[in-house]
């Protein structure tokens, strides 16, 4: 089996090889970790490792470790833990332990010294230039090193002096002494360790050397005990090199298994080319809704459980192949139809009058919060003689089954009353001023004894009572769906309408909605309110449109 199929009991390929090795009795308990580098904020890419390495210990007995690789400190900050952690919790992970490469650093650096002491590891002075030539070809074989036979003592004291600070950056490397001629070419003498001074996030300045991602990964699982370490497939060329790590050094033998990527259109998941959209201010931040970090579509309004189904959707296999974002869309959709309140916002108002109604007069109405949820209850509106609806739902000279309203035609206020249109009166410059309308006082929803049937059904608010509402329309950031494999830089093809701000007139409830709870505009979308919002700027996000609104524009 291929692909992920929980929902109908079956095993993808890692969960048949964790079986087996449960029936077999080779482990008591499944042990994961998840090890970002801090050196980003999460990504779609991200959620979906997390799900599998989590998800594989709520399936069998055994815990995840979450563990930072944190080797690299010239690009890693605390900012990047911070957010990482915020949002595995936020996801419904629980990790057992919080880890760091860095606690390990004493202990890989005495590994280094074994792997010295054994006569496989050597102290080089090339050049980065040199090394990569030493290196040879796929289809020609390596050449070693001038300093591949120094004596193991004098490989300790330069590698003790490394540690020490007796040179500068990039003078000296620790290297695997394996095979040159290896048809691998990862395995051609592969940097261990590198002089590199940088502030490190949690050491400080105590290290002045760091090991190299290939030594520390390996390493760190035998430590921790992970059982299953899991990888995605660029990293099948490096298990080799894991493998043999563990083995000279007779450590616990953790073992990697990989997993195909799964890419996403009109998506960008590369942490580099992310920083890139920040840094050249083509987005606000890392959290901008429109980017595809867990924290942007945390504040888009996508919910965990959304991103959680769309992980199990899109599978674990072997091959790597390009999913539909609009699966993503479908499965926010699914999930805030059940939890998301129903509210009524206008856009592009036009004013209504009801003619037949005293100012003053206010009618007392009652909906629901959410018909697919009946323990959300109702709420309370208000309608007075001034309201507001659609510009989109009037049409001066209606066309053949137009349903909206028009000159002569009823519709239905949603919750509310049937209204006919009697005159438009407009500016001297022609535009629509505002429309007189009656209302039929014994039609009122629930209540409705008119004996009038309409097919239409319109959303509307009070003029009198309505909050204005700052309103941020998102869409897909990219125009194509492979921003990747184009002729022009990906920046090239970023959506110039990817981001249209809108004022809006809400009905008055919202002017208390917390920051992040979900909504459905009815008959608009699907929205949540900005981490930005304030009492006096009311700001929501559209988190995605009713209908998949890209079906009809890629025909």
């Amino acid at each position: 089996m291929d692909e992920l199929l929980t929902e109908t009991g079956n095993h993808n390929f890692i969960e048949e090889i964790i079986a087996g090795h449960l029936a077999q009795g080779k482990y008591q308990e499944i042990i994961t970790r998840f090890p970002p580098e801090p050196n980003g904020y999460l990504h779609l890419g991200h959620a979906s490792s997390i799900c599998l390495n989590f998800g594989l210990t709520q399936r069998f007995k055994g815990y995840t470790n979450l563990r930072f690789d944190d080797t690299n400190p010239a690009t890693e900050e605390t900012e990047y833990v911070l957010s990482i952690k915020q949002d595995i919790a936020w996801l419904g992970f629980t990790w057992k332990h919080e880890l760091y490469a860095s606690d390990y650093f004493e202990q890989l650096y005495q590994y280094a010294l074994q792997l010295i002491r054994q006569g496989v590891a050597y102290v080089d002075d090339s050049t980065s230039e040199q090394i990569a030539a030493q290196k040879g070809t796929p289809t020609q074989a390596g050449t070693h090193s001038p300093y591949r036979n120094r004596s193991i003592a004098e490989n300790e004291a330069l590698f003790i002096q490394m540690r020490n600070g007796n040179y500068p950056d990039g003078a000296k490397v620790l290297r695997a002494k394996i095979d040159m001629a290896s048809p691998n070419m990862i395995m051609r003498d592969p940097l261990l360790y590198r002089i590199k001074r940088a502030h490190h996030h949690r050491t400080a300045d105590a290290w002045c050397i760091y090991p190299m991602y290939d030594f520390a990964h390996g390493q760190s699982d035998s430590i921790e005990h992970i059982t299953h370490s899991i990888c995605t497939m660029e990293f099948v060329p490096h298990r080799e090199l894991y493998d043999w790590c563990i083995q000279q050094l007779g450590i616990y033998p953790s073992k990697q298994y990989e997993f195909a990527r799964r890419n996403i259109n009109y998506t960008i998941t590369s942490k580099r080319k992310l920083l890139q959209l920040v840094e050249q201010g083509h987005v606000q931040g890392w959290n901008d809704p429109r980017m595809p970090t867990i924290s942007g579509l945390r504040r888009r309004g996508y919910t965990a459980t959304s991103i959680r189904n769309f992980c199990t959707k899109m599978g674990i296999g072997k091959r790597e192949n390009m999913m539909d974002v609009s699966l993503l869309e479908y499965c926010v959709r699914e999930d805030l139809n059940k939890v998301a309140l129903r509210r009524m916002v206008v856009f592009n108002a036009i004013k209504v009058i009801l003619t037949n109604m005293p100012a003053g007069h206010v009618e007392q109405l009652t909906t629901e919060n959410n018909p697919e949820d009946a323990s959300t209850g109702t709420r309370a509106l208000t309608m007075g003689n001034t309201l507001y609806i659609e510009q989109d739902d009037f049409m001066e000279q209606p066309t053949k089954k137009y349903f909206r309203l028009a000159p002569g035609l009823m519709v239905r206020l949603k919750s509310g009353f049937i209204i006919q249109c009697n005159e438009v009166i407009k500016h001297a410059d022609g535009s629509i001023k505002e429309l007189h309308c009656t209302y039929l006082p014994n039609s009122k929803s629930g209540q409705d004894t008119s004996g009038v049937v309409v097919k239409g059904t319109l959303h509307w608010v009070n003029a009198d009572t309505a909050v204005p509402i700052t309103v941020h329309e998102y869409d897909r950031l990219f125009t194509v769906e492979d921003p990747n494999d184009q002729v022009e830089a990906f920046t090239h093809y970023l959506n110039p309408n990817s981001l249209v701000t809108v004022q809006a007139y809400a009905e008055p409830s919202l002017a208390t909605a917390s920051i992040g709870q979900h909504y459905q505009f009815i008959r608009k979308g699907y929205y949540c309110t900005d981490e930005a919002s304030t009492a006096t700027h009311l700001i929501f996000n559209r988190t995605v449109t009713l209908k998949d609104g890209w079906a009809k524009k890629d025909k």
